[in-house]
């Protein structure tokens, strides 16, 4: 807005430069009073009602560059009107642009902080920003506040922005080329979290052999406690290129167990199916629902091979259960005399050597 335009809004008996100067401060500081009292009882009526207490901070962040914004504003229009202030008024109002710009880049920084804060504890919202890639996702949104704050500072003082944006784009290349490997785990972390193959707690098997409960999910890497109460740490940029075997997920959390059975040629095929259902219905380990089964699998070279097919609460319960299996398993097959062979072998010899007659 110009000075002609400005002053054509004052009212015509404020003739004098200090008596406008003075009511245009005035109206600045009414707007000021009047954008407050907005923000702090319509808005924040507003975010009364809702079940969180994040959008009351960030209005109660909000009072601090909103007034100050609208009152340096004012001082800048109050100062048009007045003669001593027109030489230097160009290079004033790049100032106090600029501190406008520093009031909300501030703002931004601990709206940005207290988002993403309130969004890692809150997993029912983004499942991407959990406590771990919080650090992640705060840094990058800081990021994209400084680039805005940097471009914002360009604009106002019209610097030649060339050279910068030469050099940014020669650093990122060289930072790039550094930081593959690191830059690689760090997407594939992202990626992870975002599409949530795996989470912790869960129990994962990998295509390479490990086998573990998740412990932790990191940007770079994601940890496994094995068995045996050892730690693997897997990169990143190999489990998003693994397959993942999950034993956690599916449509509940119980997981079946597969017990191999073999019984010697002769034996009463009904009276092995039900040995077998009995040994799993009496271990409480296993799950009554679904049911044990049994299936005839095949004529093996020296057993008849049956597969015991049992259900279990949890992944981790499956060591246990197989121990507990095989052990009543054992003991129901010698209390009904049921054999189980082991492989033999008969040697046929046709001639007896001359030297041995």
């Amino acid at each position: 807005m110009g000075k002609d335009e400005l002053l054509a809004l004052l009212p015509a008996w404020l003739s004098e430069p200090w008596q406008q100067f003075l009511a245009i401060l005035f109206i600045a500081v009414v707007t000021a009073k009047a954008a407050d009292w907005l923000v702090s009882n319509f808005f924040k009526g507003l975010a009364g009602k809702s079940k969180t207490d994040l959008d009351d901070q960030v209005i109660a962040l909000l009072h601090k560059p909103l007034m100050r914004s609208v009152l340096l504003l004012g001082l800048v229009f109050a100062a048009t009107v007045l003669p001593l202030f027109e030489e230097g008024l160009g290079s004033a109002k790049q100032l106090v642009w600029t501190f406008i710009l520093l009031l909300w880049t501030q703002f931004a920084f601990r709206s940005n902080r207290l988002l993403f804060k309130s969004a890692s504890r809150n997993k029912d919202r983004l499942h991407a920003v959990t406590e771990s890639t919080y650090p992640f996702f705060d840094n990058v949104g800081k990021l994209a506040i400084v680039s805005v704050f940097i471009w914002g500072l360009v604009s106002i003082w019209q610097w030649d922005a060339t050279g910068l944006m030469a050099s940014a784009g020669v650093m990122g290349i060289a930072i790039s080329f550094a930081a593959k490997d690191t830059l690689s785990n760090l997407f594939a972390g992202v990626f992870i979290i975002a599409d949530t193959p795996y989470r912790v707690g869960d129990f994962i098997v990998l295509n390479s052999g490990e086998r573990g409960q998740v412990s932790h999910i990191g940007l770079r890497s994601t940890r496994m406690i094995t068995r045996d109460d050892v730690e693997i740490v897997v990169p990143n940029s190999v489990m998003g290129n693994a397959k993942v075997y999950n034993e956690t997920a599916g449509p509940h959390v119980k997981r079946r167990i597969k017990i191999p059975v073999g019984v010697a040629y002769g034996s009463d095929i009904d009276q092995v199916r039900g040995v077998l259902i009995k040994a799993a219905t009496e271990e409480p380990l296993i799950c009554k629902n679904p049911s044990p089964q049994v299936r005839f699998r095949a004529l093996g070279n020296s057993s008849l091979d049956f597969e015991l097919l049992c259900w279990i609460d949890e992944p981790v319960l499956r060591g246990r259960a197989t121990d507990s299996m095989l052990q009543n398993i054992y003991q129901e097959f010698q209390t009904s005399g049921i054999e189980i062979p082991f492989p033999q072998q008969d040697l046929y010899i046709k001639d007896m050597p001359k030297a041995l007659e």
